[in-house]
């Protein structure tokens, strides 16, 4: 078997594995709530379950907030940005298979631009801004083929300081508003 057809191979399982987790995760999204007894494991299964989707988003956000009143605020971002960084790896396995499959538009050619004008630091901002257009860079990063160990490490800070801001939030709240 030829590199080209072994490669091939890979990106068209590589899609599958994400279309097929993507609908599974979508159809289960309502049992995902029953891992927070698992405290800061669970935290980091549920956000690594709700950034694992394409398109189709699950309130990880949200999920933080309410944890971050529960819990420590500071250790909630670390459990749910980690786990969100690596839920993004099959945005990142989308790209890397399926750059013949995935369809033009003008926010993909927008985000692929920045990606190689300013690589880490659009995945860094993208991860940071609560937007489904990080689904976009993240298949960009794989379409261009960026080293996973670097989009990951990008991923994973913006993600955690995005989830500190929303774990914060969350016990903020849980202080300043009586009836909760």
């Amino acid at each position: 078997m030829t590199s080209d057809k072994r490669l091939k191979i890979q990106r068209i399982l590589a899609l599958v594995f994400v279309i097929g987790l993507t609908l599974f995760l979508y159809l289960n999204r309502d049992r995902v709530s029953e891992l927070e007894v698992f405290g800061y494991p669970g935290i980091f299964l549920i956000s690594l379950i709700a950034n694992a989707t394409l398109i189709l988003p699950l309130p990880g956000v949200l999920f933080t907030s309410a944890m971050g009143a529960v819990f420590n605020p500071f250790f909630v971002a670390l459990a749910a940005g980690s786990g969100a960084a690596i839920g993004e790896t099959s945005g990142y396995l989308a790209g890397y298979s399926g750059q013949g499959i995935i369809e033009r538009t003008k926010w993909s050619d927008r985000i692929e631009g920045w990606m190689r004008k300013y690589g880490s630091i659009t995945v860094l901002l993208l991860a940071f801004i609560p937007s489904p257009l990080f689904d976009i860079a993240g298949v960009t990063a794989g379409i261009l083929k960026m080293p996973y160990l670097k989009f990951l490490f990008w991923c994973m800070l913006g993600k955690i300081l995005k989830m500190l801001v929303f774990a914060y939030s969350g016990a903020f709240i849980l202080d300043k508003i009586p009836w909760f």
